[in-house]
């Protein structure tokens, strides 16, 4: 597999890691879900992210779990990992690991102890050093790391280090940030894949975004997105966006969003337990009670413009039962 470069575009989807109930990674289950994302359009995979509980795995762990998904994945699309950490000998020794193992390339996101420009200029020289040439994402998600990053410190740090080949664009608000990076014709053009759950997806594709980044349990909503952007079709996009937007709305919450993410991708049959490790946010039975609402609203909209997919027939319908004619709804007791 080539290494990661700039004209990265597409749909790398941050995946989740999935545990047995006993809190030990399911390798069968790893097998399953690498399958699931890239029959749904999948153009990369980012693993270790914040989203896949790295945090709570071992450096052996983390090797391990990375080599098992580069194998799975053959060479069929790019894999990056996920190596932010406190340390940067930890961060060296999981990179070249992962990397020696066929990873395409890094994922960093700055440490929470950045507060000046000059701090942030800094840290990343010091990745750029650790990293020695390998490719890395530089991922920009202030509302989790706290720390900000404009549009000059980030075309200083691209400036400065070829290595740095794509942004993992997480701020929010941030159409006008893509847009301020884009129109800087003196800068160097790397890729911008967006997370956030994808719920600015359309227009952040308009703005100059070169995909996705991000986790939402149902990835054909942004590899259909993307699609019928590249197609120029731009109320197609919106019309797919729109079906999904509730459900990727309500994953994107802090706090209970990961179990929604894991309680939807094993419904969907894509991992065998729903299972984080410690510390765990619960789905509650009132947020499943949501989320199974938002689903048969979603597959009711998806059916009604002609986008969904054939092969949801064989995962089972998501709809609760409908009430008869002249009958209200419900009652959902949320």
């Amino acid at each position: 597999m080539a290494l990661l470069d700039e004209k990265a575009a597409g749909v790398y989807i941050i995946s989740v890691t999935p545990f047995t109930d006993a809190g030990e990674i399911d390798f069968p289950s790893v097998d399953r879900m690498v399958e699931f994302y890239l029959e749904r359009g999948a153009t990369g995979l980012t693993i270790l992210g914040m989203m896949g509980e790295a945090p709570k795995l071992s450096v052996a762990e983390s090797v391990g779990f990375a080599r098992h998904v580069v194998g799975r994945v053959a060479g069929r699309v790019p894999v990056v990992v996920g190596v932010s950490s406190p340390g940067f000998a930890a961060m060296g020794e999981l990179a070249k690991a992962v990397m020696d193992g066929g990873a395409a390339g890094v994922m960093v996101a700055p440490g929470g102890a950045l507060r000046t420009d000059d701090a942030v200029l800094r840290y990343c020289g010091q990745v750029a050093e650790t990293l020695g040439g390998i490719p890395w994402v530089l991922q920009d998600f202030p509302q989790s790391t706290n720390v900000f990053i404009s549009p000059g410190v980030i075309r200083r740090v691209v400036d400065a280090d070829p290595s740095c080949v794509m942004l993992k664009h997480e701020d929010w608000p941030g159409l006008a940030k893509i847009s301020v990076l884009r129109d800087m014709t003196d800068m160097r053009r790397i890729s911008i894949l967006v997370g956030n759950g994808g719920v600015f997806l359309p227009e952040e594709l308009r703005r100059g975004a070169d995909g996705a980044m991000t986790g939402f349990a149902f990835p054909e909503m942004m590899s259909g997105v993307y699609a019928a952007h590249l197609a120029g079709d731009e109320a197609r996009a919106s019309d797919i966006f729109d079906a999904y937007l509730p459900l990727a709305r309500y994953e994107q919450q802090p706090g209970p969003g990961l179990a929604v993410r894991k309680y939807i991708l094993h419904k969907r049959g894509a991992i065998a337990s729903p299972a984080q490790r410690r510390p765990v946010a619960t789905i509650t039975a009132r947020e499943i009670a949501e989320v199974e609402f938002l689903l048969a609203r979603q597959e009711t909209r998806l059916r009604e413009i002609g986008a969904l997919p054939q092969r949801h027939e064989d995962e089972g319908s998501w709809a609760l039962p409908r009430p008869a004619r002249g009958q209200a709804p419900g009652p959902y007791l949320f």
